[in-house]
């Protein structure tokens, strides 16, 4: 068992219940020190211009502990979705967080299916 303990961007709306389509994508990165403020910063600055893409995002938090880490997790309804969505914002310039992907270094990514009775779908 592992367990962590996080805190959601201080500038994002509270979650709420709804449908995001029963394909999540959990999504952590680890970041290089000091990059923390640069990547929060980053990220409120695209979250607006790239509204059709950030919709889909459920929350982004900040670990409290152990290494420096942002997690954050997407809904859709596809992993196709998902991919278009990803490649429409990057063509744009939307999409990465301009500054942030220099912070990273290294990350994990894990895809999830809501079950068939799951209310996440």
């Amino acid at each position: 068992m592992r367990q962590e303990s996080y805190q959601a961007f201080d500038f994002l709306p509270a979650i709420k219940p709804r449908a995001h389509g029963g394909l999540y994508e959990f999504r952590t990165y680890w970041l290089k020190p000091g990059g923390l403020p640069i990547t929060v910063a980053a990220w409120q600055a695209a979250l607006e211009p790239a509204k059709a893409y950030t919709d889909h995002l459920v929350t982004n938090m900040v670990a409290l502990d152990g290494p420096l880490r942002i997690t954050h997790i997407w809904g859709f309804e596809s992993i196709q979705q998902r991919f278009d969505l990803r490649a429409t914002h990057y063509a744009a310039g939307l999409w990465p967080p301009r500054g942030a992907p220099e912070q990273i270094e290294r990350a994990t990514s894990l895809i999830a299916l809501a079950g068939e009775h799951s209310r996440l779908r």
